[in-house]
C-alpha cells in the first residue's frame, strides 16, 4: 500500500514539475527520443531483413541434413577445386539404402530440380522450377498445399503423370478458373494438378518461391531428364530429430553409411559432402549481430546525450525545490520518499522520451518498403521501453540521492 501511495505522490510531482518547463523538458527529451528510435529502428530493420532473408531460404528446410556434391562452406584449403566435380552423384540406391539403414532421423528423401517452361493451350510460364520427388519430400520439407492434395505412395512408386504447382504458374495457365484436375504440359509430357502451393507472395531477394514451382513425381522427372547429368542432380536429404542437438549424431551415422555404401577404404577422403541447411542461416544470423552492434554505437551516442540532458533537467528541479524539499522533510518525510520521487521523475521522464521513439518507429513500419515488411516486434518494445528506465535511473540517481541528504533546516532557508 505504501509503494502504490509514494508512486502516486511521485507521479503527482513529476507531472506538476514537467508540465510547468514544457520546452525545457521537450528539449531534454530529444536526446532519449533520438537514442531509442535510433536503436529500435535499427533493430526492426535488422529483424525483418533476417526474417525475410531467412524466408527466402525456407525452400532449404530446417534441421535437415543434405548429401551434396559441394559443401555450403569452403572445404579444406589443399583440396583441388576440380575435385568436387569428379565427385559421384547421389543415386536412387543410395537413397534406399539410407532409408533401410538410417536410424538417426525422422525421414528421409530424395529429389532432382531443373528449370523448365510450363504450358497449357496457348498459356505458357518460363523459368519455373521443377522437381521431382519421392513420397518421404513430405516428412522433410515442408509442403503447405492451398487447394488439392499430395500425391500417394502408390502414385510416386508408379511414376504417374501428377503435378503440384505454385500460385504464380496456376493464375498464369488458368487464369480466374480453377486448376484442380486440369492438363499441364512439360517438355511436350501431359501432366495432370492435383494440388496447388500456398501463396508466399514476393521475396527481398530472387530466391526460389514456391509461387513459381512445380512437384512432379520422381519417376517422372526421371521421364522427362537425363538425371545426374548435365547439372541435374539428385540430393539425398534427411531431417534429423529434436533431441539431436546439431545433428551431430545424423551427421556421423549418415557419414558412416554413404561411406560404407560407395565402397571408400579408411584411407580415403569422402567424396561426398554433408550439408546442414542452418549452416546459411546462421551466417545469414552473424552478419546481422554486426549490425545490431552498429545500431547499439549509433543510438548509444545519442542516449548518452539525452542522458546527460536528463542529469541536468533533475539537478535544475531539485534546486529548484529544495525550499520545497525542506519543507516536506520537517513534516516527517522520509529521506526514501524524497529518493523516491526525484527518481521516479527521471524515470517518468525517460520513459516519455523512449515511448515517443517508439511510436516513431511504430509509424516508420507503416512506410511500403516494397517486398520488406517493417514489423515492430514486442520484443523491441519491451528492449526500448527497458532501456530507457534504465537511462533515467542512471542519470537521476545522484540529483535524487542529493536531494534525499539535505538538511531540512538548511532547505528551507535556501531562497
Amino acid at each position: 500500500m505504501l509503494f502504490f501511495q509514494l508512486t502516486w505522490e511521485s507521479f503527482r510531482f513529476a507531472a506538476n514539475a514537467l508540465s510547468s518547463n514544457l520546452t525545457r523538458t521537450i528539449l531534454s527529451l530529444l536526446g532519449v527520443t533520438v537514442g531509442i528510435f535510433a536503436i529500435i529502428a535499427v533493430f526492426t530493420l535488422v529483424d525483418s531483413l533476417e526474417n525475410n532473408i531467412k524466408s527466402s531460404f525456407s525452400f532449404l528446410g530446417t534441421n535437415v541434413m543434405r548429401v551434396d556434391r559441394f559443401p555450403f562452406a569452403s572445404g579444406p584449403q589443399d583440396y583441388p577445386w576440380w575435385k568436387y566435380y569428379q565427385r559421384p552423384t547421389a543415386t536412387m540406391a543410395e537413397y534406399k539404402f539410407m532409408q533401410q539403414h538410417l536410424e538417426s532421423a525422422e525421414a528421409v528423401t530424395i529429389s532432382a530440380s531443373a528449370m523448365t517452361t510450363v504450358q497449357a493451350g496457348s498459356n505458357a510460364y518460363q523459368g519455373m522450377q521443377l522437381t521431382g520427388v519421392a513420397y518421404t519430400y513430405q516428412d522433410v520439407y515442408e509442403v503447405a498445399l492451398e487447394e488439392g492434395r499430395f500425391f500417394t505412395e502408390l502414385e510416386i512408386n508408379a511414376a504417374r503423370n501428377l503435378a503440384i504447382v505454385g500460385r504464380k504458374i496456376a493464375n498464369t495457365l488458368y487464369p480466374n478458373q480453377p486448376i484442380i484436375g486440369k492438363e499441364i504440359k512439360i517438355k511436350g509430357l501431359k501432366f495432370i494438378v492435383v494440388g496447388v502451393f500456398e501463396e508466399e507472395g514476393e521475396g527481398l531477394f530472387e530466391m526460389p518461391s514456391k509461387d513459381e514451382a512445380c512437384l512432379i513425381t520422381y519417376g517422372a522427372f526421371n521421364k522427362l531428364f537425363n538425371t545426374g547429368r548435365y547439372g541435374i542432380e539428385p540430393t539425398i536429404a534427411a531431417k534429423g530429430k529434436e533431441e539431436d542437438i546439431g545433428l551431430v549424431a545424423l551427421e556421423n551415422e549418415m557419414m558412416g553409411l554413404m561411406r560404407a555404401k560407395r565402397g571408400l577404404k579408411p584411407t580415403e577422403l569422402d567424396n561426398f559432402s554433408l550439408n546442414k541447411t542452418e549452416f546459411i542461416q546462421n551466417a545469414i544470423g552473424s552478419i546481422f549481430d554486426v549490425i545490431s552492434a552498429a545500431g547499439w554505437v549509433i543510438g548509444g551516442f545519442s542516449i548518452l546525450v539525452g542522458g546527460f540532458g536528463i542529469a541536468n533537467i533533475m539537478f535544475v528541479s531539485v534546486r529548484e525545490r529544495t525550499n520545497i524539499i525542506g519543507i516536506q522533510k520537517s513534516l516527517g518525510a522520509k529521506n526514501y520518499f524524497i529518493l523516491f520521487q526525484f527518481l521516479f521523475e527521471s524515470v517518468f521522464l525517460s520513459l516519455i522520451g523512449g515511448g515517443t521513439g517508439i511510436i516513431l518507429v511504430y509509424l516508420l513500419s507503416f512506410i511500403n518498403l516494397g517486398s520488406l515488411d517493417l514489423v515492430l516486434s514486442f520484443k523491441n518494445i519491451i528492449l526500448g521501453l527497458g532501456v530507457s528506465s534504465i537511462i533515467g535511473v542512471v542519470s537521476g540517481i545522484v540529483p535524487a540521492t542529493l536531494a534525499a541528504r539535505m538538511d531540512p533546516v538548511e532547505a528551507i532557508r535556501t531562497v
